[in-house]
């Protein structure tokens, strides 16, 4: 059924469809509409059997997940930014012990200083945590993955996390084709846990592991992801040929196919980048997209059979390693490793800065051009960080970096001295 909804409520409607029994979360910004619309659903009853148990923080919402997880019960969560974070040690837990906990992650940056706009720092860094990672590039795909990420998780017994522009997707209204209960049934099936707590039959889950074994544990949840790269495409084609639209899989390319130039993205920036290669191809120029939808595992062989042809590859991401460069673009090169590409990194939108047309123009061409310096932080305003290198070196007090930007800025007040 078609519906012109706000992206949080479409997630929480698809969620309740997936019917799970234990729902935890502690409201952050730009999550926080999504468990609060699961959470009237099961305050008035249409979402039943479920329990919602508010937290007294996010480290508190994933420790709960995970209780209910081995307890046996379908299990979500939601979170972004700093919450990821705070919850960071349970969420390493969740994959060590293998339990398919799905977590909607409203992609936030993190601070210092405080943010609430979007970038993808903080899924980023729990990148090497154990969890799948699936972006969403629209709120239908938003929808639709978080309905493949129970099944996927459920089948490997491994925990996945959706990623979704935070308000960027998650308060964008946006008309979405939203399946029946009967529909997302027929797809996913009961929950049938592979562990479980039994008071009949005792276990212990998360005992101690020496280094007699801590390094096969490891390669088992590694082997796991692996297994997710033949399971992604798959568990893509079957809600295709039952709901009757693409969404998912490992990667999607877009006029990629006799293209010099390809850029590589995650997220809702893909629309974007879409518009701005048909525009350059009317101009002529021999250009295209990848989409990445499966983060973590990554997919190296899709990548590399998708960009192999192409004489250059343009990753733009919405994070950064400080002190390197890409993070996506580092998975990129290894997939492309030999094939002697030009390879360029362009980092934008940090912070919720806008990625316009214009600049992603000026910059594609300039790559075109194999002009572009090999890691550009696109739009990033040279003036203002060179006045404050420059105060740095002419006096040690200087005062916070990011009240001293926006002085430079006129954005606060500032004592002239």
């Amino acid at each position: 059924m078609l519906k012109q909804v706000e992206g949080s409520a479409a997630v929480a409607e698809a969620v309740a469809l997936c019917r799970p029994e234990v729902i935890c979360a502690y409201p952050i910004s730009p999550q926080t509409h999504i468990v609060e619309g699961l959470g009237e659903r099961v305050k008035d009853g249409s979402l039943a059997p479920c329990e919602f148990i508010n937290v007294e923080s996010e480290f508190a919402a994933m420790s709960v997940a995970i209780g209910s997880s081995a307890a046996g019960a379908r299990t979500y969560t939601a979170t972004a930014s700093q919450g990821l974070l705070f919850m960071a040690e349970a969420v390493y837990n969740a994959s060590g012990l293998g339990l398919p906990i799905v977590m909607t992650v409203a992609n936030r940056a993190i601070g210092a200083p405080i943010n609430i706009w979007n970038d993808h720092s903080d899924s980023m860094s729990q990148r090497d945590c154990g969890w799948i990672q699936l972006f969403a590039e629209s709120n239908q795909e938003a929808l639709d993955l978080h309905i493949q990420a129970f099944k996927l998780a459920e089948e490997l017994s491994m925990p996945v996390m959706v990623c979704m522009d935070g308000f960027i997707l998650t308060h964008a209204y946006e008309r979405v084709d939203m399946p029946t209960q009967a529909q997302v049934d027929a797809f996913l099936p009961p929950y049938e846990p592979r562990q479980v707590l039994d008071p009949d039959q005792p276990v212990s889950i998360g005992a101690m592991v020496g280094p007699e074994a801590f390094m096969e544990v490891r390669y088992l949840a590694h082997a796991k992801q692996l297994m997710a790269l033949d399971r992604i495409p798959q568990i893509a084609a079957e809600f295709e040929a039952r709901f009757g639209r693409a969404s998912g899989g490992l990667v999607r390319g877009y006029r990629t196919e006799d293209a010099e130039t390809i850029v590589v993205a995650l997220g809702s920036v893909l629309g974007t980048i879409k518009d701005v290669v048909d525009e350059m191809r009317a101009d002529g120029v021999s250009i295209g997209v990848l989409g990445i939808q499966s983060f973590r595992p990554f997919p190296l062989a899709a990548v590399r059979a998708a960009l192999q042809a192409a004489q250059r590859i343009v990753v733009l991401e919405k994070s950064f390693s400080v002190g390197l460069g890409g993070v996506v673009s580092t998975d990129v090169r290894l997939a492309l490793h030999r094939l002697g590409q030009h390879g360029y990194t362009v980092v934008a939108g940090l912070g919720g800065r806008a990625i316009a047309k214009a600049s992603l123009h000026r910059t594609l061409r300039e790559a075109v051009a194999d002009r572009l310096e090999p890691l550009t932080f696109m739009d990033l305003d040279r003036r203002i960080v060179d006045r404050h290198l420059q105060r740095e070196a002419a006096q040690r007090r200087t005062g916070p970096i990011a009240e001293s930007l926006l002085r430079d800025l006129g954005t606060v007040a500032s004592k002239v001295s």
